[in-house]
C-alpha cells in the first residue's frame, strides 16, 4: 500500500496572507503520504527559490526532494516538485517542457518505495482549456514514450472546472480518477481543480482531500490524498 498526495501550496502564503512554510509542513506530517506532488512550490520574483528551505525539509520532515538539476535553489521546475520519503530510491527524474503561453512545466520519476517501484507525474496546468488539452497530451506522449513501463500516478493541478471534458476526457482514456472530494477554494471547496490519477494497473483503495486547522489556513487550496496498490 502506498500513500500519494498533491498540494498546491499557493507559494506558502496562507488566507491570512503570511508566508510560512512551516505550516506547510505541518500539513504534510498529517497526511504522512509516501509521495507528495506539490504546484507553486516556488516564489515567484528573484531566483525564484522553492517556499520550503532545503535545510528545513532535511530537518524537520521525512521526506527529500527529486532533484531534476534545472535552477539553483529551486527544488523541482515551474513550480512542481516531488517529495518522497528519504528512504526511497530514485530510479529516473525527467522535467517535462509543456507547450504554454505562460511558463508551465511538470516533472517526472520513478521511485522504489519498499519493493514497489512506481512512476510519478506532477503538474501545474494552464488557466486556459485549448492549452490544457496541449499539456495534457504532452504529458501523456512523455510517459508513453518512456521505454519502461511502471504503474503511474499523475497529480497536482489541473485547473479544470469541468467534470468530464476538456483535458479531464484526454487523461481518462488511459487513467482512473481517484474520486477525491472539492479542493478549491478552502473556505468553500466546491471545485475539484486538483487530481490524483492512476494507471489501469493501480487501484485506488481510499482517498480524499484533507481537512484539518493547519489546512484551511495554509493555501487557497486544500491537499488530496489517496492510498494505492496493485490492481
Amino acid at each position: 500500500m502506498i500513500k500519494v498526495a498533491s498540494y498546491n501550496i499557493h507559494k506558502g502564503i496562507g488566507l491570512d496572507r503570511r508566508r510560512d512554510p512551516a505550516r506547510i509542513l505541518e500539513v504534510l506530517r498529517e497526511i504522512d503520504a509516501d509521495v507528495i506532488a506539490l504546484q507553486e512550490a516556488d516564489r515567484r520574483f528573484g531566483a525564484r527559490a522553492c517556499v520550503i528551505p532545503l535545510h528545513t525539509l532535511d530537518e524537520h520532515s521525512p521526506w527529500k526532494p527529486i532533484s531534476f538539476g534545472v535552477r539553483a535553489g529551486s527544488m523541482g521546475w515551474h513550480g512542481n516538485v516531488l517529495l518522497v520519503r528519504k528512504d526511497a530510491v530514485v530510479l529516473d527524474e525527467a522535467a517535462i517542457h509543456l507547450p504554454a503561453l505562460e511558463p508551465r512545466g511538470a516533472v517526472m520519476a520513478d521511485v522504489r518505495i519498499g519493493g514497489t517501484a512506481l512512476r510519478v507525474v506532477g503538474m501545474h496546468l494552464d488557466l486556459s482549456g485549448l492549452w490544457r488539452r496541449r499539456q495534457a497530451h504532452a504529458i501523456l506522449s512523455h510517459v508513453d514514450g518512456s521505454a519502461e513501463r511502471r504503474p503511474t500516478v499523475l497529480m497536482g493541478d489541473l485547473n479544470e472546472w469541468s467534470a468530464a471534458s476538456g483535458c479531464l476526457r484526454d487523461f481518462g482514456k488511459d487513467y482512473a480518477f481517484a474520486p477525491t472530494s472539492p479542493s478549491f477554494h478552502v473556505r468553500r471547496p466546491i471545485a475539484r481543480l486538483d487530481r490524483i490519477m492512476v494507471s489501469r494497473d493501480l487501484k485506488v483503495v481510499d482517498c480524499g482531500a484533507h481537512h484539518s486547522a493547519a489546512s484551511r489556513k495554509a493555501s487557497d487550496h486544500l491537499p488530496i490524498w489517496a492510498m494505492l496498490e496493485s490492481a
